[in-house]
């Protein structure tokens, strides 16, 4: 028997974009856009008489901006919600506060010739709007963040000779955050690679920077690894792991689509399981689809450690899914033990060549 179909309501303050969205979902069978609104105050109405499954929810509207509507959803609603914001720098920073509110994940909308942009996202918002009606959502009213329990290092630890490589994708803003955040500023040192386009990442990776202990910045080519920093792949270019001597850089480069995705979390844990071997610990957290699954397969075959997050604490079980499914995954764990393994590993000699 055939599953309902994903009943969506557009929200947004240009009849254009309404009227694009609503052609561009409606083609697909399996989804169902029952209603649009031009501002937030008729789409607290509909979504009252409707139920939808998933909103799209512009930022940029008249009255009440989609940030502040969002709080509102996820204090009194909880529901999945997808915002549809500018690749402008304003855009980036209010598509993060959305992210880190609630919102499940979000569309780039083209800031150049809308009509001809929207539609060559087609595949992309209609792929979004499925993953976001699965997707686990959870309150956060205001998006304020807890208080931060920032982990010690344990005796006999050493984070020197240990590189990790994190691969996340839906829902990893949150999962990132929380686990960057918490750990200690002698960390090892972090390579990340988490989809979304490259004025993001650069807004990322300052958001990040402000409230983690460890040093956060967009990766850059030929910069030395070090402990106690994290580089995050740039939006539109692969990150590499590379040797330099006796020391690791950053190798930034190339712009085709790997796994469907650049930049790519293959790309990143193959370059980290050809140079770094069993001085690794790769992690894949939340995230739709498959890219990862085997970058991360190919690091615990040369002896790294290898950690997935969990179901029940993914906000989309896609990426940590396949992965687990191959045998890429050592240990599945929940969110909030993934830091403190981390550190438990960098401490344990034994075990740190466990192989398929």
């Amino acid at each position: 028997m055939a599953s309902n179909p994903v009943r969506v309501l557009i929200v947004d303050d240009s009849a254009l974009i309404r009227k694009m969205l609503t052609e561009m979902l409606s083609r697909d069978p399996d989804i169902e856009v029952i209603g649009t609104a031009q501002d937030p105050y008729v789409a607290r109405e509909k979504i009252k008489s409707l139920n939808p499954d998933v909103i799209t929810l512009d930022i940029e509207m008249p009255k009440m901006d989609g940030i502040e509507f969002l709080k509102k959803i996820m204090k009194l609603r909880p529901m999945p919600v997808l915002m549809v914001s500018s690749l402008t720098q304003q855009g980036a920073d209010a598509t993060l506060h959305a992210l880190e509110i609630g919102a499940v994940d979000y569309v780039a909308k083209p800031t150049q010739d809308l009509q001809h942009g929207l539609a060559e996202k087609c595949e992309e918002i209609t792929s979004k709007v499925k993953a976001a009606a699965a997707a686990r959502v959870q309150s956060r009213p205001g998006g304020k963040p807890a208080r931060i329990q920032r982990l010690s290092s344990a005796p006999g630890y050493r984070s020197t000779e240990t590189v990790v490589a994190i691969g996340a994708s839906t829902g990893g803003v949150e999962a990132l955050t929380n686990v960057l955040t918490v750990l200690p500023p002698d960390s090892p040192a972090i390579l990340v690679t988490q989809h979304m386009p490259a004025s993001f990442t650069r807004s990322f990776a300052r958001r990040l920077d402000g409230i983690c202990a460890i040093n956060v910045t967009e990766a850059r080519d030929g910069v030395r690894v070090l402990p106690g920093h994290a580089y995050l792949a740039p939006g539109d270019q692969h990150l590499q792991l590379s040797r330099s001597g006796a020391n690791y850089t950053c190798r930034i480069g190339g712009q085709e689509r790997v796994s469907g995705h650049c930049p790519s979390v293959d790309v990143l844990f193959r370059s980290v399981a050809d140079c770094a071997g069993n001085n690794a610990i790769g992690v894949i957290l939340t995230g739709m689809g498959k890219d990862g699954a085997k970058g991360l397969l190919a690091m615990r075959q040369a002896g790294a450690r290898t950690l997935g997050q969990n179901e029940a604490s993914s906000v989309v079980y896609g990426m940590p899914r396949v992965a687990q499914e191959i045998g890429a995954v050592e240990e599945q764990l929940s969110l909030s033990q993934i830091p403190r393994r981390i550190l438990e590993i960098c401490v344990s000699e034994k075990g740190k060549a466990i192989r398929v």
